[in-house]
């Protein structure tokens, strides 16, 4: 009788052992983003991870919390996920001269002068964010007030979509620049027999390559402050396009530390170091970083020409941009990648650029495959060329603020008829029922909300245009949340962990001043992100 008396004990206070969690959320709007996009109003979280969503009656009665957290009716949305960013990029950009917005070539200048000014121990300096299509003439500038103005310090500024830079003549004498040089996938500008400083593409890498390496005491606090503004828009999971193998060395020890919290989606650069090593080794998991892709790039941007169109580009005749590699470089890459885990992840802007990687593509991948290689942009496809994503499975993975700053002025580029196939993101998902989007940062606003507003009302942060740029191609709220979050995990396989609101998945989730299934267009860019959780962490 003792012995059984002991054995009731010893299960009722198992019972309620199990039903002990941390964290029970409760009071909200709980979008859990699964398959039926349910919405609950409690879930329970124990060590990182969800337990269970369902009612309040359902969460606080089968459970109890160490913490709980009255949500107070404010809407619950997964962990955003950024499907395509530059996360070290960002970073290192946030103690460099920012450029964005600049209207005039004189005012790029003069902020670079203001930024030297307050610091004096720079002995190269850098900026980004120029655009010189918001310039009167939008026509590449000279360099000759750089070289004016420093006359001995080498400097190299970057056009906002890191496709072209300007440097002054002090960088590109250390870079071993001369007028009349070519190079593969790149161009170094020329007037009058003369260097302009104008290199796009592949040319500025040179400059580059002279720049000293930061400590990782400067890394520390670069990427730290990166992670900061993250988290202050809600985003928990960042795909970084494009790093090196000492790169993810630093952010895989950081988190190993408990200095950095952020997730990170990794792809390596396409170049031998990365390959040798990684091919060797295979793909990197831990809880909290994943390097698994490479990054392609296939062409440039269109706001620097560098874009490959399959005709000349419409402003400038007889110019159709240029792909950055030989055809067989991407070919044999693929070829060697289809034999691996690894996903091919291919930077491709213009019509040509996207019609040569869709060919490979479909030469090594099989129809209905899941390796998920990815198209990174996909912005502008021939209306015969759509097929290509779905007939191989191929991700198109987009930015759709990318459509809102590019509207101004890219049918120049294109002309009527090949708008048609331009940031055709409706068009795109339906190929494989699915599309993670991305910001781009720090090429775009690193704000998750202007992606949803350039998505679902197709206008810029100005409002403009009235009626929505290329309707037709407009997401719905839910496709757009979608593809914030599930979608985006789902592009570098990590939806069984993140990316919805689910038991068992990591309990990465935001709490929202206003709903955006619900909020009115205007107040769409008036939502801010009460707090962020990473596995049950207030990181924000």
């Amino acid at each position: 009788m003792k012995k059984i008396f002991f054995l009731f004990i010893v299960a009722a206070l198992s019972a309620c052992s199990s039903n002990k969690v941390d964290t029970i959320v409760h009071n909200a709007v709980i979008y859990t983003v699964d398959a039926a996009f349910t919405v609950a109003e409690a879930m329970a979280i124990r060590e990182g991870k969800i337990i269970a969503v369902g009612t309040n009656a359902d969460i606080t009665q089968q459970y109890s919390a160490t913490e709980t957290i009255d949500a107070k009716g404010q809407a619950v949305y997964p962990g955003l996920i950024d499907a395509h960013a530059h996360f070290v990029g960002y970073a290192r950009g946030l103690f460099q001269v920012d450029l964005f917005g600049t209207t005039t070539w004189e005012e790029t200048v003069e902020r670079v002068k203001a930024f030297a000014a307050k610091h004096p121990e720079m002995k190269w300096i850098q900026g980004r964010g120029w655009d010189q299509n918001k310039w009167p003439g939008k026509k590449y500038p000279t360099n000759e007030l750089l070289n004016a103005a420093f006359p001995s310090i080498p400097v190299v500024i970057t056009r906002v979509d890191g496709h072209a830079s300007i440097a002054n003549n002090t960088a590109l004498q250390l870079a071993g620049i001369e007028a009349g040089q070519t190079i593969t996938g790149g161009d170094i500008q020329v007037a009058n027999g003369k260097l302009t400083g104008v290199l796009i593409d592949n040319a500025d890498n040179a400059v580059y390559a002279k720049i000293p390496a930061p400590t990782k005491e400067d890394y520390t606090t670069w990427l730290q402050a990166a992670q900061k503004n993250c988290f202050e828009q809600g985003l928990t999971t960042v795909t970084d396009c494009g790093l090196n193998a000492d790169d993810v060395e630093l952010l895989d020890e950081l988190q190993q530390k408990g200095k950095l919290d952020m997730r990170l989606f990794v792809m390596l650069s396409d170049n031998d170091n990365n390959l040798n090593l990684y091919l060797k080794k295979g793909p990197y998991k831990t809880d909290r970083l994943f390097v698994n892709g490479f990054k392609v790039y296939a062409d440039g941007a269109l706001g620097s020409r560098g874009a490959c169109l399959i005709h000349p580009y419409t402003d400038q005749p007889g110019w159709s941009g240029f792909l950055l590699r030989n055809k067989t470089h991407y070919d044999s890459l693929a070829q060697v990648l289809s034999t691996t885990p690894f996903q091919m992840c291919t930077h491709a802007i213009g019509d040509s650029a996207n019609r040569a990687i869709l060919n490979i593509y479909n030469k090594y991948l099989k129809p209905a495959n899941d390796k998920r290689w990815r198209i990174e942009h996909a912005q502008i496809v021939d209306v015969n060329d759509f097929h290509l994503f779905g007939s191989a499975a191929v991700v198109p993975s987009v930015q759709p603020t990318h459509g809102t700053s590019d509207m101004y002025w890219a049918e120049a580029r294109l002309g009527k008829d090949r708008m048609k196939g331009a940031y055709a993101y409706k068009q795109l998902l339906q190929e494989n029922g699915w599309l993670p989007l991305g910001t781009d940062f720090p090429v775009e606003d690193i704000s998750p909300f202007k992606t949803f507003l350039a998505a679902v009302v197709r206008k810029d942060a100005k409002g403009f245009p009235a009626d929505g740029f290329q309707m037709e191609n407009a997401l719905t709220r839910e496709e757009t949340i979608r593809g914030m979050t599930i979608w985006a995990a789902k592009a570098g396989f990590l939806e069984k962990e993140v990316g919805s609101l689910e038991a068992g998945k990591k309990a990465d989730f935001i709490l929202l001043s206003n709903d955006l299934m619900k909020v009115a267009e205007t107040e769409i860019l008036n939502t801010k992100v009460a707090a962020t959780f990473i596995a049950g962490k207030k990181v924000h």
